[in-house]
């Protein structure tokens, strides 16, 4: 029941993270800059203050009491994930929300799960037991939905004109969007290994009465401050250069209105790492699997949501049936990483 349980809490965590940047569509008159700002303000530092406090007793002590080699580590993994989520909104804004999550977190998906225990020097023995080979067969199948939904992104390139690209997604360029993809995707894994370096506060704060399912919370506040540094350092220096700094209180603009859509955002992408960390401590020995469980769920998700606001509105009926394949090949490799697991419990 626990790695049940587990599965279902990942697929929270993918839900809220394939819609957080829905509310982001409703800001009007700011610059990408300023409401990436506004929202990150609340799911980097806001939000994982506020959550953690609540759910990890003297969250605080805790962090006082960890050593300061674990907290720099962490912070380090952080910032460099922010990176990824820096340009994680670009890919956005030139794929569109399906094909953008689809390659930017597939990429993720495989550096995230691979990597820790390669680190660890586990990997081989993840090779020797059938529960560490049908996780690793879910990954492939992981990888081979993100192909498949990869190649309807191509044949709509190839079946729309400039005009239709651009009446679904604004901005779409998919030779831009792939090389920021890329780069978001390698980047954005290092969420994994934070929390992996993260380990010793998350133990500290199960020693401080935290509830198991919530101990994560308390490595959150260190590895998405540093996510802030990054993000902050690069809008605000986008703030003064392009003068957009007078977004937050120009009279003629929604401002208010602005604040809460991005808050709504901001709170939303945070509690995919919320229900991450409570799934994550479900998943035993095989938690590192739990990063492609994640993943796969954003991108079933966020697929959905491109469907049903029509980024694939003019594509021929191959693409769309293609598409659709790429979903649905996605969402067998959670299942499959989530059999992988039960065996392994």
């Amino acid at each position: 029941m626990a790695v049940i349980w587990g599965v279902i809490l990942h697929a929270l965590g993918g839900f809220a993270s394939g819609s957080f940047y829905l509310p982001y569509k409703k800001v009007k008159g700011w610059a990408w800059e300023s409401y990436w700002l506004v929202g990150g303000i609340v799911s980097w530092l806001v939000a994982p203050l506020v959550l953690g406090s609540a759910t990890v007793p003297n969250l605080l002590d805790v962090l006082r009491q960890t050593d300061s080699q674990t907290l720099l580590w962490t912070y380090i993994w952080g910032a460099l994930w922010g990176l990824g989520g820096l340009t994680f909104g670009l890919a956005m804004r030139y794929l569109g929300l399906s094909l953008g999550m689809a390659f930017t977190l597939g990429l993720c998906a495989v550096f995230g799960t691979l990597v820790p225990p390669i680190y660890k020097g586990e990997f081989l023995n993840l090779l020797q037991t059938t529960s560490g080979k049908v996780i690793l067969a879910g990954l492939a199948v992981c990888v081979l939905g993100i192909v498949i939904c990869g190649l309807a992104g191509m044949m709509k390139e190839k079946s729309l004109t400039a005009d239709e690209k651009q009446a679904t997604i604004a901005e779409f360029d998919l030779r831009k969007g792939l090389l920021v993809a890329v780069f978001s995707g390698v980047m954005s894994a290092c969420m994994s290994f934070g929390l992996t370096a993260g380990e010793p506060i998350a133990k500290l704060a199960e020693q401080n009465g935290a509830n198991p399912l919530y101990v994560n919370n308390a490595s959150l506040v260190v590895i998405l401050l540093g996510g802030l540094t990054t993000n902050a350092i690069w809008c605000i220096y986008l703030n003064i250069k392009n003068k957009t700094y007078t977004d937050y209180l120009n009279p003629s603009m929604p401002a208010l209105r602005n604040v809460l859509f991005c808050a709504l955002a901001g709170l939303t992408w945070y509690l995919q790492f919320f229900f991450y960390g409570m799934g994550d401590s479900q998943m035993g020995d095989y938690r590192f699997s739990g990063w492609t469980l994640h993943m796969a769920f954003i991108i079933a998700f966020s697929s959905l949501w491109g469907l049903y606001l029509h980024e694939w509105q003019g594509a021929n009926r191959p693409t769309m049936r293609t598409i659709q394949l790429g979903i649905l090949t996605v969402v067998l490799s959670t299942v499959i990483v989530g059999v992988g697991n039960y065996l392994g419990a």
